[in-house]
């Protein structure tokens, strides 16, 4: 195991191997206060956590494909934003716009690999075609736009299969809803400045009610229409960035930094 650890690692770029080795050691220690606290379902995710570290190296040595430096690091910081920081020590929750973020960063990076796939391609000498500048960034924007979806596909199924609230509920305090007519006509009936909702179910045979202060909980439509449209944000910015490159390779070097390309 430790060999091809060292094999995974032997060609990565300094800059990348101490980000990596910093991380790794905070995700040890946040393992073994998790060990300590019996938080097993933590402790899974630290394990995840150093499993997924080691996706930038797989793609570099099994696949001989080169990912630049910046796209490498900023791999790890998001894979420990998301895992450690955003799941164990609920930066989600602590910081509202942390998952925003981390969902704008996806779609810029998720364009990038788009863009390289097809940029890779539109460079090859075995193929006998040569796409616009402007079709290689709408099929980067297109991919990342899909994987962005299927994530919340992922999220979605998982609250409904397992009941785990990756789609994080908002409160609300207005609501617009034909629902609520009282002669069920096509017309939105609106509640607005709502204070508080009392919600009453069945626990076995005992009536219980649980007090919802501050509004209305909206069960996560606001939290995945919020994650495509900063989805939406970062491909554009990117498949912009990817356009302007192919067509001054020289003169835009910055999407360099985060477009992969195949090792010669």
């Amino acid at each position: 195991m430790k060999k091809r650890v060292k094999e995974l690692l032997a060609d990565a770029d300094k800059k990348t191997l101490t980000v990596y080795f910093i991380l790794r050691f905070l995700v040890l220690i946040t393992l073994i206060i998790q060990v300590i606290h019996q938080n097993w379902q933590d402790v899974f995710l630290c394990f995840l956590t150093l499993i997924l570290f080691f996706i930038p190296f797989i793609i570099d040595k099994r696949f001989k494909i080169d990912l630049p430096t910046p796209l490498e690091i900023i791999i790890l910081l998001f894979i420990f934003s998301a895992e450690i920081l955003g799941e164990i020590q609920n930066f989600y929750g602590l910081f509202h716009y942390w998952d925003t973020i981390l969902h704008t960063l996806n779609g810029f990076l998720c364009a990038a690999i788009g863009f390289s796939l097809i940029d890779i391609l539109n460079r090859s000498d075995k193929l006998h075609i040569r796409l616009s500048p402007i079709y290689v960034a709408l099929v980067a924007f297109c991919f990342s736009m899909t994987i962005g979806v299927l994530w919340e596909f992922f999220e979605f199924g998982a609250d409904q299969l397992f009941n785990l609230d990756m789609q994080k509920d908002r409160i609300v305090t207005q609501i617009s809803s034909v629902t609520l007519h009282p002669e069920h006509k096509n017309i939105p009936i609106i509640i607005d400045n709502i204070e508080s909702t009392t919600i009453t179910y069945l626990d076995g045979n005992e009536v219980k009610q649980q007090i919802i202060s501050g509004g209305y909980l909206d069960i996560g439509i606001l939290d995945t229409m919020k994650d495509l449209i900063v989805n939406f944000i970062g491909a554009v910015v990117f498949s912009y960035l990817g356009y302007l490159y192919i067509r001054n390779r020289d003169k835009y070097k910055l999407a360099e930094n985060f477009i992969p390309v195949v090792k010669k």
